[in-house]
């Protein structure tokens, strides 16, 4: 499955983006979906996901009610950033696995990501 992340960019503190994960060929309905983010010097920490069957989604304490993950359609899953903080910079990738987790090694499938950059 290649995945292929758009929608990062600079924005205010404050601000909203919209981040959006398509698959090329294949279908995402088959996996667990998840967002990851990796800012400079840190390792790549859990942002959100999305069960494979069903609505149920996971997030981050850091995140929870500001962000949300959806799928739009059968070959695109988004993540919606809204209130976003300078401490949200980073790089984010989207990720597919099999089943539904918090962690990045659970995931078999990586986009290439995305720069987010909130400046203050």
């Amino acid at each position: 499955v290649q995945l292929v992340e758009s929608g990062g960019g600079l924005v205010q503190a404050g601000g909203s983006l919209r981040l959006s994960c398509a698959a090329s060929g294949r279908t995402l309905s088959n996996y667990a979906m998840g967002w990851f983010r990796q800012a400079p010097g840190k390792e790549r920490e859990f942002v959100a996901s999305v069960y494979r069957s069903g609505p149920r989604t996971n997030y981050a304490n850091s995140v929870k009610g500001r962000f949300t993950i959806s799928r739009d359609n059968t070959n695109t899953v988004s993540l919606q950033m809204n209130s976003l903080k300078p401490e949200d910079t980073a790089v984010y990738y989207c990720a597919a696995g099999a089943l539904i987790s918090d962690y990045s090694a659970r995931y078999d499938y990586w986009g290439q990501g995305t720069q987010v950059t909130v400046s203050s």
